[in-house]
């Protein structure tokens, strides 16, 4: 159904259960599932956040001026991306970093055709670094790259199967979408992805999939056109 995507993780969702640091674990399991999709032939970018080492936005209103804590969040995602591609080789698979800004000899400088050309040849190119400026999402980031890569879909993976009419982790008469619409997602303030990177989507005509990537085999499950977590689309 899908030949290539982007794949857009929280930082916390390779923090283990504590959603803090790096839990090898998580990254293992991430890993896996990736490597596991890559073999079945899915092209996969990924964008990583880096809330699990550092938030820029948070630390704003711990004394860090927003500019320089923004670069510092930036920074967290080449940490993740690192480690998650370290993970991915493990499983036999190849990983490339490419960071928005130049940070070379740790990560290469992102360029969309060099990216490109890793995913066909059957590798993960994991992009990091946002969008290489401040005030702006990772959210943001993934949502551009998506786009600029010529993905068929922008894979949200999160620890809850879907879209729901409230937090299901703490209402428990929400229900979950099937699908909507982006105007609906927006009208409802449902919160999908930040405005930003909302507006990037719907404007580029990107489908986005919210879906649970904690349960084993959900990326494959996608590949092969089962209907999994919740599809926000035009």
């Amino acid at each position: 159904m899908y030949k290539r995507v982007l794949l857009k993780l929280s930082g916390e969702s390779l923090g283990g259960n504590a959603g803090k640091g790096l839990d090898t674990a998580a990254l293992s399991a991430t890993a896996k599932e990736v490597a596991e999709a890559a073999k079945a032939g899915l092209q996969i970018a990924i964008v990583n956040g880096g809330g699990n080492i550092f938030r820029g936005l948070q630390g704003t209103g711990k004394g860090f001026d927003r500019v320089d804590g923004d670069k510092m969040g930036m920074l967290a995602t080449v940490i993740n991306s690192l480690a998650l591609s370290m993970f991915i080789k493990e499983q036999g698979v190849d990983a490339q970093v490419f960071t928005a800004t130049p940070m070379e000899p740790y990560a290469k400088y992102y360029m969309r055709d060099d990216a490109v050309k890793v995913m066909e040849n059957g590798g993960v190119a994991l992009i990091a670094g946002g969008t290489g400026n401040p005030f702006f999402t990772t959210d943001s980031g993934a949502a551009l790259r998506a786009l600029e890569i010529r993905a068929d879909a922008l894979l949200k993976g999160t620890r809850v199967d879907g879209v729901y009419t409230a937090d299901p982790e703490k209402d428990p008469t929400a229900t979950k979408y099937g699908e909507l619409t982006f105007d609906k997602a927006l009208a409802d303030n449902l919160k999908v992805m930040d405005r930003t990177a909302f507006a990037l989507c719907s404007d580029g005509n990107m489908p986005i999939i919210v879906f649970d990537m904690t349960r084993p085999g959900n990326l494959k499950r996608i590949l092969e056109g089962e209907n999994i977590g919740t599809l926000v689309h035009k």
